[in-house]
């Protein structure tokens, strides 16, 4: 016989959650996800009555759950904000293609504005394109940096106030064991932040679901009977955060609290009162929130476009101070930057996609508002 629901105690449970151990109904379990998620929402203040939020959505589980609580939520506790839906298309043939159908058929139901901006828009290139020219390493930097950046160009031409993504607590924990294992204390404290975080130039985000856990996310979908996309980028493989997410799986298994354990000591970090944090700025080229003269996205854009992918991935800081100063670079120098072998047949042209390839990148190409993007 099944147990009965631990909370109304009159339905048998339909599961136990992996959060609390506690064994609910499917009612019960909504009600509880929900709650928790609008106390979230009340306790990190993360919107204010009026504004206009971008909803991060890629079609996969985390962001399809996210918009449809911020739409239930915000009808039922009267939140008062603007919803709309706001995709990056990568240009990851296949993948990329299916997870916007995805965001399209949610899109469909929910009757929030939708806005799609590519890559090959804003930067004139694809992901594609860029992983043959770099090879199967380090094709998630480019993409992180630039998805990033994508996001806010893409609120700010909306008219966003603030950017909610649909990062959960699994995804929390594996970021505070990578910053962890590579001892990047600027970017632990910036990423782990309950209330909304953001910089000069930046689009504030926040992250509602930070702290339910993957598993109920998934539960919470197939109980609401949601439409969403479940496969994994062809090039997540290399991905660093796969050790991390590895080693959270092994965590998790010996101690279920080890995910929201790792994400509370995130937001608990301590610093020395001495501890000199990189001053954040702004890009000289393209005006985007750097620590540098030039943002991480336009240092990449500069070694695809000069034809040395790897010119702003590493340690090669001696390397990009010689192109800057216009002297010449061995082809040993070269060939660590990932430039092509001599002799080697240059590039295909890249296949016409939903923006065609007449489409000039952001740089070349004033975007002025939303009848510039794809929708």
């Amino acid at each position: 016989m099944p147990a009965p629901c631990s909370a109304c105690g009159a339905s048998p449970a339909a599961l136990r959650r992996p959060k609390t151990g506690h064994a609910l109904c499917r009612a019960c379990f909504l009600a509880a996800f929900e709650e928790e998620t609008h106390q979230a929402i009340v306790a990190g203040r993360l919107f204010r009555p009026g504004e206009t939020v971008a909803i991060g959505a890629s079609g996969g589980k985390d962001s399809t759950v996210l918009a449809h609580l911020l739409q239930l939520l915000d009808q039922r506790h009267s939140y008062g904000l603007h919803l709309l839906l706001l995709s990056v298309d990568e240009g990851i043939a296949g993948y990329r293609d299916a997870s916007l159908a995805a965001v399209r058929r949610h899109q469909r139901r929910s009757g929030l504005p939708l806005h799609v901006v590519s890559y090959r828009q804003l930067y004139g290139w694809s992901m594609d394109r860029i992983a043959r020219h770099l090879g199967p390493r380090n094709n998630c930097t480019f993409c992180g940096v630039f998805r990033r950046q994508a996001l806010d160009r893409g609120a700010l031409l909306m008219g966003a106030d603030k950017i909610a993504t649909g990062h959960n607590a699994d995804d929390v924990a594996e970021t505070v064991l990578m910053n962890f294992l590579r001892g990047d204390v600027g970017r632990l404290r910036r990423g782990v932040g309950t209330g909304p975080a953001g910089g000069e130039g930046a689009v504030p985000r926040c992250k509602p679901l930070r702290h339910a856990y993957e598993k109920e996310i998934v539960l919470y979908a197939y109980f609401q009977g949601l439409d969403y996309f479940s496969t994994e980028c062809v090039y997540a493989p290399q991905a660093y955060r796969g050790y991390a997410r590895a080693l959270l799986k092994e965590l998790e298994a010996v101690r279920p609290s080890a995910v929201a354990d790792l994400g509370h000591s995130g937001e608990r970090l301590s610093l020395r009162s001495d501890l000199r944090m990189p001053a954040r700025g702004t890009c000289q080229r393209c005006g985007y929130v750097a620590s540098q003269p030039l943002c991480k996205a336009c240092v990449l854009l500069e070694g695809l476009d000069r034809g040395l992918p790897k010119l702003g991935i590493g340690k090669h800081r001696r390397l990009r101070d010689k192109l800057r100063d216009g002297e010449p670079l061995t082809q040993e120098e070269r060939r660590r930057l990932g430039a092509p072998a001599e002799g080697e047949p240059p590039e295909e042209q890249e296949p016409r996609g939903e923006l065609g390839t007449d489409e000039e990148p952001w740089g070349r190409r004033e975007l002025r508002g939303p009848q510039d993007l794809d929708f």
